[in-house]
């Protein structure tokens, strides 16, 4: 290693390792299936305090293998795809131009509480744009985000008004800056996360079925466990560059495992008639519109990348349906049934899966089909 990468090496912030993490199936499996397929909207994470909700988030974000972008501009656009590149990289393709590329690591932003709206979609200097005649725009932290990932600690303590801003970029993959006649447009392609404390309120659910999955994480009650995570962090803490060694093979691959299931992706099929069994699901709960659906579709073909297949199997969408509903349902204060059961009631006898084999597969988790250590 050259001096100059052993400096950036020390001076690089020290991450938990996203395969050390014991437990959180339900979240580890939305968040991977998400960077295999970003179209799926993102996860809403609620749980009890200190269940290592951003640990996981930073982990996974240093897990991800680097990207190409184009060197030297604020939207990290791909060099390989001119329909998601900034307008000044476009024009400059279309012209001929060389250009420089470089590899980086994946972007994982965090945004603040207290965020204003110019510091999250970027301000344009109206001045310098009617002096000298350019569009002077400012990015923010959309523009940072771009082919990354957007954080959100407390995104229910967020103002539902910024919240729509990131959920509409999210969707769309663009953001746009309008002001005194000035538009800028630039791409924001990110994998939008939030996370939350339930006692702290809920979001709105126009806002909430926004997300594409919603992981409920609970703290680890069981004490075996929860020793195995105080002495893993413990261990961690006391020699950071030692723990990171031992995990390297594991981290190195699941990282491959994401990249070719990335790369699958687009080769795997779903039955049309399991497709109309979950949309039938989705019917028989009552979910409004048919985000429910075309999330459940997506996120089950992703699952079945990440394990190599290219064809969808009922146990995909057994596994990703509740994720991807339970969020949507119609809440009745009245009732006293959790969401995540009664979707994982309805699946079952729409696709005539056995309860028993259902809660025995519950009961393995997910760890070990994820490949990741527990």
């Amino acid at each position: 290693m050259s001096p100059t990468a052993q400096a950036k090496a020390s001076t690089q912030r020290v991450v938990f390792p996203f395969t050390a993490i014991v437990g959180q199936e339900e979240m580890k499996l939305a968040l991977l299936l998400n960077v295999i397929d970003p179209k799926i909207g993102g996860v809403m994470i609620m749980g009890d305090r200190g269940t290592g909700k951003s640990t996981t988030i930073r982990a996974l974000a240093d897990l991800l293998p680097e990207i190409p972008v184009v060197a030297n501009d604020p939207f990290n656009s791909d060099p390989n795809d001119p329909d998601s590149m900034g307008d000044e990289v476009r024009q400059q393709l279309e012209q001929g131009a060389d250009i420089p590329v470089i590899y980086k690591t994946v972007q994982m932003v965090d945004l603040p509480l207290g965020a204003t709206e110019d510091r999250v979609c970027g301000t344009i200097d109206i001045e310098k744009a009617l002096s000298e005649g350019v569009k002077a725009f400012e990015p923010g932290l959309l523009a940072k985000a771009n082919r990354g990932i957007l954080y959100v600690d407390e995104v229910n303590l967020l103002d539902d008004h910024l919240v729509d801003v990131l959920l509409d970029s999210a969707a769309s993959g663009w953001n746009t800056v309008e002001r005194e006649g000035i538009s800028v447009r630039h791409p924001a392609r990110f994998v939008l996360v939030g996370s939350g404390n339930p006692e702290e309120g809920e979001l709105r659910p126009q806002l909430l079925d926004r997300f594409g999955m919603h992981a409920e994480i609970h703290t680890v009650r069981e004490p075996a466990l929860r020793v195995q995570i105080v002495e893993q962090r413990a261990e961690f803490d006391a020699n950071p560059p030692a723990f990171l060694e031992k995990y390297k093979p594991h981290q190195e691959a699941l990282q491959q495992k994401i990249v070719n299931a990335q790369q699958l992706l687009p080769s795997v099929t779903l039955d049309y008639d399991l497709r109309v069994k979950i949309s039938e699901v989705c019917s028989e709960l009552n979910v409004d519109g048919l985000r429910g659906d075309i999330v459940t579709n997506r996120a089950a073909k992703a699952l079945a990348a990440f394990e190599g297949r290219t064809e969808v199997t009922v146990d995909d969408i057994r596994r990703v349906i509740t994720l991807c509903l339970r969020h949507r349902l119609r809440k009745d204060p009245l009732e006293s049934i959790d969401s995540g059961y009664k979707v994982e009631k309805t699946t079952n006898r729409v696709f005539g899966i056995e309860a028993e084999s259902s809660d025995a597969a519950q009961k393995n988790g997910t760890g070990q089909q994820l490949g990741v250590r527990s």
